[in-house]
């Protein structure tokens, strides 16, 4: 039977079932010299000497410190050197979810690796290096850092607090178990944001080949079977234009609370290049009283936050800040993809106001390099299914995150 004052994690691995103890951070680590060198000392000279900065860490520059890091070179001096195993964390943060955010060095970069600028260097004495650093990463560690932290515009903390923090660990072998799950899992976080990353710089590099250049007639990359020059054609030669709506907010008989109600889309809505869903929900009354268009039309932010462009799925409304197309044979993802492309060009018509903003009247005379129909036709499925396996390797990215916040929740106690 186990002991009911015995710690055990939620999550664990076959073959471990001994408790968990209670420790201080302050007895598992000592405390390396750290040094105010701050970014004056950098030079391009290779001097073999390289440090680790606080906005490194937060920056991600230094996470999983190996071989093959890049950090700032600094001048050559009489340093105290980081070895393989430590952990630096970042002691100051502009809030306190990046308080005491860590780096650990698997393998130093060079021999001559030492800490800078608001940062604790902690060597790891009897806890293993990287199960100290996903440690502190858990929310039990940034709970007990907005308790011990101390400042308003940066967030700090000194090592004896951070000393302070009192947590439970498993026995070394349990710890490099979880250590090493976790390593695989960010490794495959890291492959599959590559991808992802990939993926976006290639529909950035379609975006500029597959649309003329500015003069251009035609565009550098483009369907065999089609040859006949674009031309310029304004949004409102596309289809009709219509700017949207607010029913009146103060008669709640416009609004619904009801999920099945009828979709209402502002800017802050707009979230993904194909909506079906909203924020807030418009009843029968206010959807009589609504702007609305149907499917497959293309929606474009024009005030305030200008471009944010998508395509709803099904009939929608949407308020004021929204230019709507509905076109009338021409394709509504190249209409889209036409639009994310000139997003600049888009925005630099807006009128110089305190809030930017482009009118009906404006937006109508916006001019675009357009095809055929059919050449159309062919660009936007290409987009449209360039834009699904990104939105598969984002989803796939989220649900690995996801499941990597649910280990670091229920692998720790």
């Amino acid at each position: 039977m186990k002991d009911k004052q015995a710690k055990y994690p939620q999550l664990r691995f076959k073959g471990f079932t001994d408790p968990w103890v209670q420790r201080k951070l302050g007895d598992v680590v000592q405390k390396v010299k750290s040094y105010s060198l701050s970014r004056d000392v950098e030079t391009e000279e290779n001097t073999g000497f390289e440090y680790i900065h606080y906005g490194d860490i937060h920056t991600q520059k230094a996470d999983v410190i190996d071989s093959d890091t890049q950090l700032p070179s600094i001048v050559a001096g009489n340093y105290d050197l980081v070895q393989a195993g430590d952990v630096i964390v970042a002691d100051a943060s502009e809030d306190y979810l990046g308080i005491a955010e860590p780096a650990v060095v698997v393998n130093t970069p060079t021999e001559n690796l030492v800490a800078g600028l608001h940062t604790i260097a902690l060597r790891p004495n009897g806890i293993d290096p990287v199960f100290l650093y996903y440690l502190l990463h858990t929310q039990s560690f940034k709970h007990f850092g907005f308790r011990t932290g101390t400042g308003l515009k940066v967030f700090g903390i000194s090592y004896p607090n951070l000393a302070k923090f009192t947590f439970s660990m498993p026995t070394l072998k349990e710890q490099e178990s979880i250590a090493k799950t976790l390593r695989e899992m960010d490794n495959l976080i890291a492959t599959n944001q590559r991808k992802l990353d990939l993926l976006k710089e290639q529909k950035k590099g379609y975006l500029q080949k597959m649309f003329p250049k500015n003069g251009a007639k035609v565009p550098e990359l483009r369907f065999a079977e089609f040859a006949n020059d674009w031309g310029q054609r304004k949004l409102g030669e596309l289809g009709k234009i219509y700017t949207g709506n607010t029913p009146k907010t103060s008669d709640l008989d416009n609004w619904t609370d009801n999920k099945e109600g009828h979709i209402w889309i502002t800017p802050t809505d707009i979230d993904k290049l194909i909506m079906s869903d909203s924020d807030r929900h418009l009843s029968e009354q206010g959807w009589s009283k609504a702007r609305k268009i149907p499917e497959n039309s293309v929606l474009i932010t024009s005030i305030a936050s200008i471009g944010k462009n998508t395509i709803n799925a099904v009939p929608v409304a949407f308020n004021q800040q929204i230019n709507a197309i509905v076109p009338e044979k021409n394709d509504s993802y190249f209409i889209l993809s036409a639009m994310i492309k000139d997003t600049a060009r888009f925005a630099s018509v807006a009128g110089q106001t305190a809030t930017a903003i482009i009118n009906k009247t404006t937006f109508e005379k916006f001019q675009i390099a357009t095809p055929s129909y059919e050449e159309q036709q062919k660009i936007g499925s290409f987009f449209k299914q360039l834009d699904n396996t990104i939105t598969l390797h984002q989803c796939k990215l989220d649900l690995l995150k996801e499941q990597k916040k649910g280990f670091l929740q229920n692998m720790f106690v």
